[in-house]
């Protein structure tokens, strides 16, 4: 969280929660959540119906009815006051410092690899599950949960050791932990198939890609490393050769230099 102090002329600044991308991300979602409940409001469950179809993420309809949109606008969609409420509040909580850190652009391009990976690793998983589209693969997916855990990720790989309050436990955790704690019980709510029409496919994809992402360059490094240290044992055993071929003959006679 944004640190500041309580002296005199402190002034509030909202800018240190809701800077540029986490506002405009904030104002996007708050916008689409009013025109949902409007819709439902006004035709009721067509209007509601209309929204889900054609913005949610529906495995069967993105690939075969080749909605290819549908990974991007899944997340802006949600189901229930508190749905985006708890979303937005993780983002604002956990986002503001990484794009502090990052700067707006490089925040918006991690946001949307980590909810749009994660739609689509979505879609992948429920279409391999259910290639016919019988079932998971017609259940649409909506929320930036893949995001948010994507983000929560990345606060842990970049600031361990960062206090976050289980609430509503009297306790404070290192984020590393608290992180730990999220990925497990998604993990264990994957496998357990609880039924509680939450995409934990979805938010175990989003923190996969964040990590994948955060840690590309090490990966890239190790690459390089091993090419590197092979065309230095190939200069090497070239320069071995060299010598022993080189090693019984006279020396050359030196050139005429001319002044």
């Amino acid at each position: 969280m944004g640190s500041f102090s309580r002296g005199y002329g402190y002034r509030f600044d909202i800018g240190e929660y809701f800077p540029r991308a986490v506002k405009t991300l904030c104002i996007i979602c708050v916008s689409v959540f009013l025109a949902q409940e409007f819709s439902r409001l006004v035709f009721h469950a067509p209007g509601w119906n209309f929204w889900i179809a054609w913005f949610g993420l529906t495995p069967y309809s993105t690939v075969h009815g080749l909605f290819l949109w549908q990974p991007f606008t899944y997340l802006f969609l949600h189901d229930g006051i508190w749905h985006i409420l708890l979303n937005l509040l993780y983002l604002a909580m956990f986002g503001a410092d990484l794009e502090h850190m990052w700067g707006a652009r490089k925040f918006y391009v991690y946001f949307f690899l980590c909810g749009v990976g994660a739609g689509l690793i979505d879609v992948a998983v429920k279409l391999i599950l259910d290639p016919h589209g019988i079932g998971t693969a017609l259940v649409p997916t909506i929320g930036c949960s893949g995001a948010i855990y994507g983000i929560l990720l990345a606060d842990a790989v970049l600031l361990p050791h960062r206090r976050v309050w289980m609430f509503p436990l009297p306790v404070t955790v290192s984020m590393r932990i608290f992180v730990i704690i999220m990925g497990a019980i998604e993990f264990f709510a994957t496998i357990g198939a609880t039924g509680d029409n939450i995409s934990h496919i979805c938010h175990l994809s989003g923190m996969l890609v964040g990590y994948l992402y955060l840690r590309r360059g090490t990966h890239l490094y190790n690459w390089r490393n091993v090419l590197s240290d092979w065309k230095q044992r190939r200069l090497r055993k070239k320069f071995e050769v060299y010598v022993r071929e080189h090693r019984d003959k006279p020396p050359e006679r030196p050139d005429n230099w001319v002044n």
